[in-house]
């Protein structure tokens, strides 16, 4: 797989991902990393064999030309606020159209990240775009590998820096779905995930779970990420009408959604390994502990933030 496509490479987990694959690279590979602005991808520029292109890949005939002449593609492009017709294009339209993409170019491997718990009949308009996602691209003729990850945390992500973000400015912390439960994993072990599924054939037509060794409240991991950036506040459960109300006021704050009401409906459904398709281990991963990288992530002392790098070298080591 010397010849890859990364739709979504620009993003928190193609951002790893691309590191990854250059770090494995063999016969020195080519990465094309497509962008709606070339800009979100300048931080990937300095990687050798990485290329950033420019597109909207909901254009069917700029989507083709990207496809055209790659060993495989990646697909990492989601979202998780919007509204139903955002969750559509995103999650289904997409994939619908990379599959008839690739089997037009003759493109035959796939590796799709999808979710935790998706299902046609869940609850939240995410996780049910999710299932249609992947039905849409199991298609004769495609050799497609879907990881479901839970929810990923790393330096940067978009969830436990979020919350300790929030505690930083909070006396308080009220929380909608305090007990919803996840099992998250980490960063790095999603990207291995992934460049393992293009270097192993075997896992073509295969759905693998990602999920990390322990599983948590929502609540317990609000108060780890105060506590491990030094702002750990009160935690204070909301009844569930009060949650959706609470996501309901979010949704029309400006600035970053924190939360909306179809999370809300998605943590409704355990974000945790079902034990019904193979997981990390089937890769030969050993899923990295939340506490291993967390309190280094989070810490405000770039002392800390050393400490982290040197423990994610260990481990890949």
């Amino acid at each position: 797989m010397n010849n890859l496509l990364v739709l979504g490479g620009s993003g928190f987990v193609g951002s790893v991902l691309c590191e990854r694959l250059v770090r494995g690279s063999r016969g020195g590979g080519r990465i094309t990393v497509a962008s709606r602005r070339s800009v979100h991808g300048r931080h990937l520029q300095t990687l050798p064999t990485v290329e950033i292109v420019q597109a909207d890949v909901h254009d069917d005939a700029q989507l083709a030309q990207l496809v055209a002449g790659r060993d495989a593609v990646v697909n990492l492009v989601a979202i998780l606020h919007g509204s139903e017709a955002d969750f559509e294009r995103a999650h289904v339209a997409l994939p619908r159209r990379l599959a008839q993409a690739c089997l037009a170019a003759g493109v035959r491997r796939v590796v799709h990240v999808s979710a935790l718990g998706t299902d046609a009949k869940a609850p939240s308009m995410y996780l049910r775009s999710k299932a249609a996602g992947e039905a849409a691209l199991r298609q004769p003729g495609l050799e497609v590998t879907i990881l479901r990850p839970s929810v990923i945390f790393g330096a940067g992500d978009g969830f436990l820096n979020l919350f300790a973000r929030v505690q930083a400015v909070m006396p308080v912390m009220p929380l909608a779905c305090a007990s919803a439960r996840f099992q998250p994993v980490w960063v790095d072990d999603v990207a291995e995930a992934i460049a393992r599924s293009l270097d192993d054939p075997a896992t073509a037509g295969q759905t693998l779970e990602c999920a990390g060794p322990r599983v948590y409240t929502l609540a317990e991991l609000v108060k780890l990420a105060g506590r491990w950036s030094g702002h750990e506040r009160p935690v204070l459960a909301l009844p569930a009408a009060l949650g959706r109300l609470q996501a309901r006021v979010m949704e029309w704050l400006p600035g970053e959604t924190l939360m909306s009401l179809d999370n809300v409906r998605s943590m409704q459904v355990p974000n945790i390994a079902s034990g019904h398709c193979p997981g990390l281990e089937q890769l030969g991963i050993d899923a990295t502990a939340l506490e291993a990288v967390g309190p280094g992530m989070l810490a405000p002392s770039g002392e800390a933030g050393r400490l982290n790098r040197w423990r994610a070298a260990a481990h890949s080591g």
